[in-house]
């Protein structure tokens, strides 16, 4: 009789523990935690003192959800499913012009891209857009707003109305009928170099029809003599994942293992390797990176240097080793979610964050150089993971600061650029196009009286360095008058502050003034010389032993 009890004690045990597992499991715990959030929507929805939005409200805690898992896994409701084709593909219907506010919080076109209904209807950068159709344009609306406004499907038809600046007949009015827009992701491909014979590729995306410029770019530029090649990937937020793993297929032999990606499972492994001869498999190869190149530029630039294929060039890379998917869901809405971390050859992750271990106050950080590994390359150079690619010469970009920014922001470089294209009909070649002392001297002149508000760190740094001597106490009569001496030294001239940052300044006129002339294309161009990554590159390239030196096997 004990024998028979103590046995139904232990099954009922057994039994009360499957059922508490049971309910338990992790599938329970999310029907559990559905059935809770129903219900409570549904209170809130029936009883709260005022009507809710009930579309806003959930689409509100869908984001809140997805914020605690990463920045790329993004929901994307029916009316914004445009927006994730157009980040696969690089399409949109439109009429192919960036817009910006300027200092008069107008809306206005700031550069038509070449061959766009807006660039063959006559529009010109700097033109204020007044009226789309018949809707005045005003100071209170903004740049998505007005962005809306002027894409639409192909074929649809818009009039525009706009002022433009410094010109007689300033009042215009343009009829446009929007189109297909696909922005090349090569904006500019030439010959560079002393001896022209390196070539360079700015490559800005890895979009669907990636692969097919740069290959397009690369025979070019092989045929015009080209004996070694850049690839620019500097600002490259990455794209898709294909367009990377064929582009690497240009340089390496075919079958070539780029990238791996593995998910939340082993058996979720998946290898990509180049499925294609190669077109340039002995071309010398420099990459260029920054911290901006992230995603697919860093598969791109991490299998050519763990393969010793290419020197690497620039700043750090971003970090971002995370593989994101679209799934479509109810109503014409997805999410793009991430669902593995991929590897590059030499097995390392670069991944720079680690999103599912967070601080007590929900904010994560960098993974520390002093717990990154150390991986080797083909040739058993070392690198590590845990933090982007670090480039094989450092070499530091053009840096910007608030007097930059404020420049820039307060469309200062725009306004200025107006009035030099109403002034001068024509210029030089793209790629002859210097700003002259006359040139930088004139800007300096246009804004020196506008006042440009703009702060510098001086003020900050002598009153942490003022606070510091008083705290140790050896502040004194003395010591002030030597801090006010220095204060009064560093007092902000806005004149002098200019031609600190000539240089800075002279690229980004040149920037926007030949892209009045010359668009994208003879913008790049007007602005190699300030690429310092680029210049660096040419300089290793003309240096073949140099260049075999930095991939060359470690002894």
């Amino acid at each position: 009789m004990n024998t028979l009890k103590s046995t139904l004690i232990v099954s009922a045990l057994a039994l009360a523990s499957a059922a508490n597992a049971q309910l338990s499991s992790p599938a329970n715990e999310v029907s559990k935690s559905l059935d809770i959030f129903a219900s409570l929507f549904k209170e809130v929805q029936l009883n709260y003192v005022d009507s809710l939005d009930a579309k806003k409200a959930v689409d509100t805690a869908i984001y809140a959800m997805l914020d605690e898992i990463d920045p790329y896994t993004v929901y994307f409701p029916s009316e914004d499913s445009e927006e994730l084709s157009m980040m696969a593909t690089g399409e949109y219907g439109g009429v192919g012009s960036v817009i910006n506010k300027g200092r008069d919080g107008r809306i206005r076109f700031s550069e038509p891209y070449t061959n766009t209904p807006s660039k063959k209807a006559g529009i010109k950068g700097g033109d204020v857009i007044l009226r789309i159709d018949t809707t005045e344009i005003t100071q209170k609306h903004t740049v998505q707003q007005v962005s809306d406004m002027l894409r639409g499907t192909p074929g649809t038809s818009l009039t525009v109305n706009v002022m433009r600046p410094y010109t007689t007949d300033s009042l215009l009015t343009f009829g446009i009928v929007r189109e297909k827009i696909k922005n090349p992701v090569v904006p500019y491909y030439g010959l560079v170099g002393p001896d022209h014979n390196i070539g360079y590729i700015s490559l800005t995306s890895f979009t669907d029809n990636a692969f097919n410029e740069v290959k397009r770019a690369l025979t070019e530029l092989m045929e015009q003599g080209a004996g070694s090649l850049v690839i620019d990937l500097r600002g490259n937020p990455g794209g898709l994942l294909e367009s990377a793993v064929n582009i690497a297929g240009l340089f390496l032999p075919k079958g070539t293992e780029i990238v791996r990606t593995r998910g939340r499972n082993a058996e979720n492994e998946k290898i990509y390797k180049t499925e294609h001869k190669p077109i340039a498999p002995k071309l010398p190869l420099a990459i260029l990176i920054d911290e901006s190149s992230a995603s697919s530029a860093e598969i791109l630039a991490g299998a050519i240097q763990d393969l010793d294929r290419g020197v690497i060039i620039g700043t750090r890379s971003y970090g971002k080793g995370l593989v994101q998917t679209s799934r479509q869901l109810p109503y014409d809405s997805y999410v793009k979610i991430t669902v593995a971390k991929y590897y590059i050859p030499s097995g390392r992750l670069i991944q720079a964050i680690d999103y599912s271990r967070r601080n007590a106050d929900g904010s994560v950080a960098r993974t520390p150089d002093s717990l990154t590994t150390v991986f080797k390359t083909i040739h058993g150079r070392e690198v590590r993971d845990g933090g982007g690619i670090t480039p094989d010469v450092k070499v530091d970009g053009m840096r910007s600061n608030r007097l930059l920014y404020a420049l820039q922001s307060e469309g200062l470089d725009i306004d200025f650029a107006n009035r030099f294209v109403s002034q001068n009909p024509t210029i030089v070649p793209a790629g002859d196009f210097e700003v002259t002392d006359e040139i930088f001297n004139n800007f300096v002149d246009f804004v020196v009286p506008i006042n440009l508000e703009y702060e510098n760190d001086y003020p900050k740094a002598l009153e942490a360095l003022r606070s510091v001597i008083e705290k140790e106490g050896f502040l004194n009569d003395s010591v002030s008058a030597n801090i006010k001496a220095l204060e009064q030294s560093l007092k902000r001239d806005l004149r002098s502050d200019m031609e600190l940052n000539r240089e800075p300044i002279s690229y980004i006129l040149s920037d926007v003034i030949a892209a009045r002339y010359y668009d994208r294309t003879g913008a790049i161009e007007a602005t190699l010389r300030f690429n310092r990554p680029l210049q660096e590159a040419i300089r290793i390239l003309s240096d073949r032993k140099e260049y075999d030196q930095l991939l060359a096997p470690k002894k």
